[in-house]
C-alpha cells in the first residue's frame, strides 16, 4: 500500500502505521501476530529513512491492551476479566485514549517526528 501511495505524497505528508507492544516484547500465544507487528516496526523505520529526503514522515503507534469490539469476540471469557491487568495502570485502554497519538503524527505538532514508535500501553509490560 505504501508503494502505491508514494507517488501521490508530497513534502510534509505522513504515513502512520499501527504496530503493537507485542511486536517489541513478544507473546507466547500470539507468535505470528507479534512477528508481523515487529516487521511493521522495522518497516516503519526503514520507510522513514527512505522517504526522509522527500520530507515525508513515517511513524507507528504501538497500542497495548485497548478495549475494542474485537476483544470480547476473540478472547475466552475467563481471560476477559484480566484484560489490561498486566499494565502499570491495571486496566485496558479505551480507543479515545489511543486516537490522539495518530492525530499527533498526522498534524504539524508531529512535524519533527519520523521513524518513531509511540507506545500507548498503560505501562505494559508491567515489570513487577
Amino acid at each position: 500500500m505504501a508503494q502505491a501511495a508514494i507517488p501521490f505524497l508530497k513534502e510534509g505528508d505522513a504515513i502512520i502505521n499501527t504496530g503493537s507492544i507485542v511486536g517489541l516484547v513478544g507473546h507466547p500465544h500470539q507468535i505470528d501476530y507479534a512477528s508481523t507487528k515487529g516487521a511493521i516496526h522495522t518497516f516503519t523505520k526503514s520507510l522513514a529513512a527512505y522517504l526522509g529526503e522527500k520530507k515525508i514522515r513515517v511513524n507507528a503507534v504501538l497500542p497495548g491492551p485497548i478495549w475494542t469490539p474485537l476483544i470480547p469476540g476473540t478472547m475466552l471469557k475467563e481471560d476477559l476479566q484480566q484484560f489490561g491487568d498486566a499494565t502499570m495502570l491495571g486496566r485496558p485502554g479505551q480507543p479515545e485514549e489511543l486516537a490522539p497519538s495518530y492525530v499527533y503524527f498526522a498534524s504539524q505538532d508531529g512535524s519533527y517526528s519520523t521513524g518513531s514508535l509511540l507506545e500507548v500501553t498503560g505501562g505494559m509490560p508491567k515489570t513487577s
